[in-house]
């Protein structure tokens, strides 16, 4: 089966946000999954259930209420950001399953940094010595998924104390790079999707690669 992968260095949230909902508005059936892979430029994001009383601080930092799942988190640099947008029903998955499938993809991508994770019960995303280095939150319209998770490998993590992250109050937050370890976000990313594409039998043989976004509706013809 053949997927899409789009490396799309650092764009802003809002126009790959828009980008996500005309992608999802208009494929069909026969339209070829694709995984993307980038960095936002600081920003806070809101999911639909958010509560403001999460946003402790943003200061100069703009908050965006998103419709992904989940509580308030942080975006910036040095976080890789992996949106997945999947046919579930073709690819015969549930919604959690899928979690758990990207969950799994985060902690074999450390396994191989000899990082030691686990999930944890009642909060979704990847912990590390009970800090949080992955968050999850999607979206599903007509079987298809959108939004993604964000993983932490070598950023400013000073933002995240301007929040509860997730919706925990004194969560503590931490990346690859605090556990000496040094991978860029594009070694990363290669990484990532291998675990990935092997949890959701894709042939890593049949990728497809772009570095750019589809831009019109004639793509999905």
């Amino acid at each position: 089966m053949n997927v899409i992968i789009r490396k799309l260095g650092q764009m802003d949230y809002i126009p790959v946000w828009e980008a996500m909902h005309e992608f999802t508005d208009q494929r069909n059936n026969v339209t070829k999954d694709e995984i993307w892979l980038l960095q936002h430029p600081p920003i806070f994001t809101q999911g639909q259930a958010g509560k403001e009383e999460h946003l402790l601080n943003p200061r100069t930092i703009t908050v965006v209420k998103s419709d992904r799942g989940g509580q308030i988190t942080y975006h910036g640099p040095g976080q890789l950001i992996c949106y997945v947008l999947l046919n579930l029903r073709r690819l015969n998955l549930t919604i959690k399953k899928l979690v758990y499938i990207l969950e799994q993809s985060v902690i074999d991508l450390l396994k191989g940094y000899e990082i030691k994770s686990e999930r944890r019960d009642n909060a979704p995303g990847i912990y590390v010595d009970q800090a949080k280095i992955a968050a999850l939150g999607l979206r599903v319209r007509k079987g298809c998924t959108f939004h993604g998770l964000a993983l932490n490998v070598s950023m400013n993590l000073e933002p995240f104390s301007r929040i509860n992250p997730c919706g925990f109050s004194g969560m503590q937050v931490t990346q690859i790079s605090d556990h000496n370890i040094d991978r860029s976000i594009s070694e990363v990313s290669d990484d990532l999707i291998k675990t990935l594409c092997s949890q959701l039998n894709y042939n890593l043989e049949n990728i497809i690669w772009k570095n750019s976004l589809p831009l019109t509706k004639k793509y999905y013809n």
